[in-house]
């Protein structure tokens, strides 16, 4: 990390570093999963050993972490039919007993994978006209009141499994957690998998951990953690993604990206290359405390990762329960 200013030219110079636009065809709309080869699936396999499963997922309920911040609110229940209606009789004249209910939420409230429909790029023409893109160069007008008419999450349904591993970067460097505005660098994550005797491969589920999400959920206090300040990925880190060709990066922060930041241009400038440009498959809020104590037991920080995605034609993004399996 240079420490610079995150500017249009920074961007743009990073942007071509990180970009990986036509490198599966023109008409790609997967992105960085291509990685993963029917080969890497069985391999992964084989690293269960024990039968021990992780869920991954954070209650979704609603005393989750969304405060309304753009719209975004929690997991909202309503029973359709309850046991109460079994009992007073409602249900007497279609001759069965039965309880059903229905949920309302945005699909990125809780635990989620963002489909590549999700964020934009932006860049002016020498003319001085707004081009906004997508993954892989579409234009942004693909994604519209039906939704990502391209690069939609459904194109993930399944492509969501592979080899898993876990760079406890709390754990690596000695604390709970990490602290609101603490930069994860390249380095950083270099040490951490040498640490941890992991190594970094093509077409990995890279999961870290700072701890952020883990002193919430104890707590059951979330204030602004849904749009706040929070450790994370540094903006350079876009080109360790980039070389070390993984499928798919995932942390227990609402963002993957450190929060505050160094750009007074861009509210999250990471994720203007990690998706349009990179097109990694990105995960937030992820719970990896469970797994995270179990790896440091048996010494083990791989696994098999199942994470498949709910197919919503042209969704933005999607809930998910994510399994690790050793």
């Amino acid at each position: 990390m240079d420490g610079k200013k995150i500017d249009r030219a920074k961007m743009d110079l990073y942007a071509e570093k990180a970009k990986n636009w036509g490198k599966w065809g023109p008409n790609d709309e997967l992105g960085t999963v291509n990685y993963i080869t029917p080969r890497d699936i069985i391999q992964a396999a084989q690293l269960v050993k024990k039968g021990k499963v992780f869920s991954l997922a954070m209650p979704f309920g609603s005393e989750g972490p969304q405060f309304g911040d753009k719209g975004r609110i929690n997991p909202a229940k309503t029973m359709i039919a309850t046991g109460t209606d079994a009992l007073c009789g409602r249900q007497d004249a279609i001759r069965i007993r039965y309880a059903d209910d229905m949920v309302t939420m945005p699909t990125q409230s809780a635990t989620h994978w963002d489909a590549l429909g999700h964020i934009f790029f932006e860049k002016r023409n020498e003319k001085g006209e707004r081009k906004v893109y997508m993954w892989n160069g579409y234009s942004a007008e693909n994604v519209n009141c039906s939704g990502c008419e391209k690069c939609g999450i459904q194109n993930y349904k399944d492509k969501m499994i592979g080899r898993g591993i876990l760079l406890d970067m709390a754990r690596y460097k000695g604390v709970e957690a990490l602290k609101p505005g603490e930069g994860i660098t390249g380095e950083d994550l270099d040490n951490c998998a040498e640490k941890f005797k992991i190594q970094v491969k093509r077409g990995d589920f890279v999961l870290v951990r700072t701890g952020q999400l883990g002193q919430h959920l104890k707590s059951g206090v979330w204030g602004q953690f849904a749009a706040g300040d929070a450790p994370g990925l540094e903006f350079e880190t876009i080109t360790w993604l980039h070389d070390k060709e993984v499928a798919g990066i995932s942390t227990d922060t609402w963002g993957v990206e450190v929060r505050p930041n160094r750009s007074d241009e861009f509210h999250q400038p990471w994720h203007w290359l990690a998706i349009p440009i990179l097109g990694i498959a990105m995960g937030e809020m992820f719970n990896l405390d469970e797994l995270a104590e179990d790896c440091a037991k048996d010494g083990v920080y791989e696994f098999l990762l199942v994470a498949p995605v709910i197919p919503f034609t042209n969704g933005a993004g999607s809930p998910v329960n994510p399994l690790a399996i050793k």
